[in-house]
This record gives C-alpha cells, structure tokens and sequence, in this order.
C-alpha cells in the first residue's frame, strides 16, 4: 500500500479505468473483468464523471477491502492499492495486472473488460479464454465419447496419399501417422481426429445447403453430415450444380468456361468455413445459394480482438479456432497460411470485376455474402442464358453442323419433340440459325452462350439429401 500525491488522474472510464463511489461488489467484478483482459485499475471515491466525492477510511479499511477481493475471486487475485489525494479528498485506487492463467470468476461468475464496461461470459466464451490462456484449443482435446473405432483408417490413408502428393514423405502405418499428427494420444482420438476422419455420418458437423428462388421458396435442399475433409467437395459441388456459367465456343476441341463466381474464392470461403467452424455450437452450418447473391453461415464470431475492418486490411495475428485441424489442412496444402485467405478472397472477386463480399458477425456466427452477376434471360454482357439440355444440343450441332433432329434425339435418348423444343428456345434466344432448307441446309451457332445450371423445360423444384 501507498500513498500519492503526483498520481496522474484518468479524464474518464476507459478498457483499464473504472471509478466507483465506494468499495462494493461492482468493484471486485471489475477488478476480475480487468484480470480477464488487460488488466487495469478501479478508482473508488469518485463519480462516474469524474467528479471527486471521496473516502473515509478507517483502521485497516483497505486491508479488509483486499482481502474481500482475494476471498471471493478464484483464482485469487491480490491487487495493489494506493491512496491519493485528489482536490482534499482521499481517493483509493486498486489495481491489477493481467492474469496469467484465466479465467478468474468473482462469486462463480466469469467477466471480462470489453469499452468502458463489464462483460458476463458465456461458458463457450470462458472456455476459449481458458484455451487461449494455455494456447491449445478444443480440437486439440481428447474425445470422451468416441473410440478409434468410429473412424476410418481408409479416409486416412486417402490423406496421407494426398501429403505425399504435396511432396511430403510419409512412411508411417494410419495409426502411427494419426500419432505423430498429435490426433491420437495414448489410444485416444482427439476432437480433430473424429471431425476429419469419423466413419458415419453425425450431426456434429451438419451443413444445411439451399437453392433459393427468392427468401422464402426453395427449389433445392441438401445436407451433409460426413467428415469435414469430405464435406468441403460436397459443398462445392452443390455450389457448382446451382451457379451458371458462361461458355465461349471457340470452334476449338475445349471451349472456354467462365463461372458466374470466382470459383477459387468460392473454395477459400467453404474451406475456411469448414476449418474454423465453432464445433462446440448447436447451430448449424448454412448455404444459401440465390440467384445473383450466396450466404456462407458459420457457427463462431470473430475473436473478440479482431474486427471486420482488421480483416478486409490484414490488420490481425491470425488465432485459429482449431489449432490442430488448421495445421493439418495446411500440411494438405487446403490452406496456404494463417490469416491470408481472405485478402485472397477480396482479391479474387476484384479480378472479377464483382463487389467485394460482405463479412460480418450474426447470430452468434460469422457470415459472409458473395455476390454475382444476376442471369435473367441474358447475362449483363447481352450474353443468351441457355439450359443445360440446349448445351447438349449445341455441342453435337458444332461438332456437325449438317447433323439431324433424328440423330441429335437419338445421341441424347430424348424424344424428336424434345429437340425440337430445345432448337426453338435456342432460335428465340438467337443462338442457334437455320442457314438454308431442311434437306441441303446447316446449322449456324452464336459464339458466346450462358449456361443456366439445372434448369431445362422438364425442370421442376427437387429436394434431394447427400
């Protein structure tokens, strides 16, 4: 204990300042907010605007103060008091430092400092402070539910054939590598382990995936519950079967595609998804697929550290949620390196001439919105949006452009009525021309068409579950 009289006295409350009128429970909860953060000090003796009123203290007053603090924090915390003059009054300040090990709780109850005020945690919210604290994560915890039985040695191999692709050498047995990958120990599985490699299908790794034809009608639905390392090519094909994309006809054996969405930030986006994902949470994780937007939901704000703005300027020290699973994907060579993607995402869709994605905190989760060029009819570049039964159509008549309705029904197995229905949706549409007569004549194609991702005159909305 100390006493001052060129103590430097604060303007106002801040993250490291707090000012109470008299010694109370409010003060020991912000000295365990502060100890849970940055540290800082609480001013007892003045006013929330900082107007000094002062305190009287009695024998041993302060030493029974601190001892209150250290009976009802756990772990205990001793803070260091000093009593200051301030305007003839007496002003006490009692502060501590940052704890090492957290959380430290006040009467079982975790807070920390967040602005100018106290946060009550929630218990995911305390168990990532304690995760923190110890530098591990959750992932990294053993599984007390399931055995090695429950996953597959096969999905195992398949990665380490996949590393070994990368150039990376492997000579250990699935078990032996799931060891020295720190995701089996002392017989064990990890959380990581069960979540990459698990056997059957579970609700632990949910993805509810949507086609929308506006907010509230569904023309498509599936749902994956596999393995993570599985689900991040479900997902994409899901994605590819309901975005368009645009074919060049070139007259060359490859034509030119061009997808709706840069394809490669697209696959950022649902790797990170997948990776980072709050396992922990009830929620689910979600796709909606809409017709000139998509929304990736994910279970897990940002650290509380970290802001949208941090993350479009790379203005961050990347904390992966799940340590280990980061460092084995990375190994997969499915991510490059911690706390890139998204400047490679932004990136991605600036080439591409389309806005930058919306990233933001939702619902306990962390959503991003991509948005695309919107096909209704024609493309923004006057491009003819076809179906993928007119594709078929196209492709045969560019490899023989004198090729008859009959012989086009038969390489497709659709009946005459089909083509003819296709050839009329392509002559509306100015794709296709007829040059000459039915007999002697050819078939003429436009250079540049879109094609419109499951959608042909038969089509109907489908729900279908992976």
């Amino acid at each position: 204990m100390s006493y001052k009289n060129t103590h430097k006295f604060p303007a106002g409350e801040s993250e490291t300042v707090e000012f109470k009128t008299s010694f109370n429970a409010e003060a020991i909860e912000t000295l365990v907010a502060f100890a849970n953060a940055k540290g800082g000090s609480v001013y007892v003796g003045i006013t929330d605007d900082a107007g000094v009123v002062g305190v009287s203290l009695g024998k041993e007053a302060t030493a029974g103060w601190v001892n209150e603090i250290r009976n009802k924090t756990a772990p205990c915390i001793i803070p260091d008091v000093e009593i200051i003059e301030k305007d003839a009054k007496t002003v006490v300040v009692l502060s501590v430092p940052e704890y090492p090990v957290k959380p430290v709780s006040f009467k079982g109850r975790y807070y920390k400092r967040t602005g100018n005020s106290n946060q009550l945690l929630s218990l995911s919210e305390v168990v990532n402070l304690h995760l923190q604290t110890i530098n591990s994560s959750w992932d990294a915890y053993l599984d007390t539910v399931h055995s090695p039985d429950d996953i597959s040695l096969d999905k195992v191999q398949s990665a380490i054939e996949v590393m070994k692709s990368n150039g990376l050498t492997i000579s250990e047995t699935p078990m032996l590598f799931l060891q020295k990958y720190d995701l089996l120990r002392d017989g064990k599985l990890t959380n990581a382990a069960y979540l990459l490699f698990k056997d059957k299908d579970s609700f632990t790794t949910t993805i509810e995936l949507g086609r929308f034809q506006d907010t509230i009608t569904i023309k498509d639905t599936a749902r994956t519950k596999t393995d993570i390392l599985t689900q991040i090519e479900q997902v994409l094909d899901f994605v590819r079967k309901h975005i368009n994309k645009r074919v060049i006809i070139t007259g060359e054996a490859r034509n030119t595609q061009k997808w709706q969405y840069p394809l490669e930030a697209i696959r950022e986006i649902v790797i990170n998804m997948i990776i980072h994902r709050d396992y922990r949470a009830a929620s689910d994780s979600i796709v909606k697929i809409f017709d000139n937007k998509m929304e990736f939901y994910n279970p897990g704000q940002l650290p509380e550290e970290i802001s949208v703005e941090d993350l479009l300027s790379n203005n961050y020290k990347s904390t992966p949620r799940n340590k280990l699973i980061a460092d084995f994907c990375k190994d997969m060579r499915l991510i490059e390196k911690y706390g890139s993607g998204i400047g490679r995402i932004v990136d991605y869709f600036k080439q591409d001439g389309l806005p930058i994605p919306d990233f933001k905190n939702i619902s306990g989760g962390f959503q991003v919105t991509v948005y695309g060029k919107e096909y209704d009819g024609k493309t923004p570049d006057n491009i003819p949006l076809i179906t993928e039964g007119e594709r078929k159509v196209l492709e045969l008549i560019q490899n023989n452009n004198f090729i008859k309705r009959e012989k086009i029904a038969e390489s497709l197995g659709i009946s005459i009525n089909t083509v003819k229905t296709f050839m009329s949706g392509l002559k509306k549409k100015g794709v296709l021309e007829r040059v000459g007569n039915n007999k002697t004549g050819y078939w003429k194609i436009s250079f540049q068409i879109a094609i419109s991702p499951q959608s042909s005159p038969q089509s109907s909305p489908q729900s279908s579950k992976c």
